[in-house]
């Protein structure tokens, strides 16, 4: 027989919480997470992706999120703020707060040292239980370099594509749109010659 952690909290109990919090934190399993902040460089290139998103996807039946709309994980029971999200069509939001949700198209982490295994690993194989999800992009800091895993059909399976230096381009066929890594890393300044 299973016991629950002393401070579990169901996930009811935590969305009241976050909803009245001052700061983010993450949820699963019945344990709240709080959120460290972000460095310069972090910002900027999670800004940059959802401008440049924004300004493809105006319009169009797509919207981009930033980092302050939480995604839930509804087979983990994960709750999360990814850096960047896109939602096409019927989107779907856990409750009437619509401040949930629950099919992304698209999912953005920018990497740091602090989350980048996190990220790769326990957080991705997560991310890959929603069938909404066709493309995740994770975004390096300190190099001019995106990886993108993108969903083969609906079997499961996903291929893996690497994107380097400010002249590649990241094509995102499920929301019909481009990430230029030279717009992605606007105002960056890298401590070693990029091309």
């Amino acid at each position: 027989m299973s016991s629950l952690p002393a401070n579990y909290l169901s996930p009811e109990e935590y969305l009241a919480i976050e909803r009245a919090a001052d700061h983010k934190s993450e949820y699963h399993a019945g344990e709240m997470y709080a959120m460290a902040g972000g460095s310069r460089e972090h910002s900027l290139i999670a800004g940059n992706i959802f401008a440049e998103l924004h300004r493809q996807l105006k319009g169009r039946p797509c919207e981009p999120h930033g980092s302050d709309l939480r995604v839930r994980v509804s087979a983990t029971g994960l709750y999360t703020y990814p850096d960047g999200s896109v939602a096409c069509g019927e989107i779907q939001y856990e409750d009437g707060r619509r401040d949930t949700l629950l099919n992304p198209t698209v999912i953005v982490e920018v990497l740091s040292e602090s989350t980048e295994a996190y990220d790769r690993g326990g957080k991705w194989r997560q991310y890959q239980t929603i069938p909404s999800l066709r493309e995740y992009l994770l975004v390096a800091q300190d190099r001019p370099s995106i990886e993108k895993f993108t969903r083969i059909d609906h079997s499961g399976d996903w291929t893996y594509s690497v994107y380097e230096g400010l002249d590649a381009v990241v094509d995102l066929p499920s929301i019909g749109s481009t990430l230029p890594l030279r717009e992605v890393y606007d105002r960056i300044t890298f401590d070693f010659s990029v091309p």
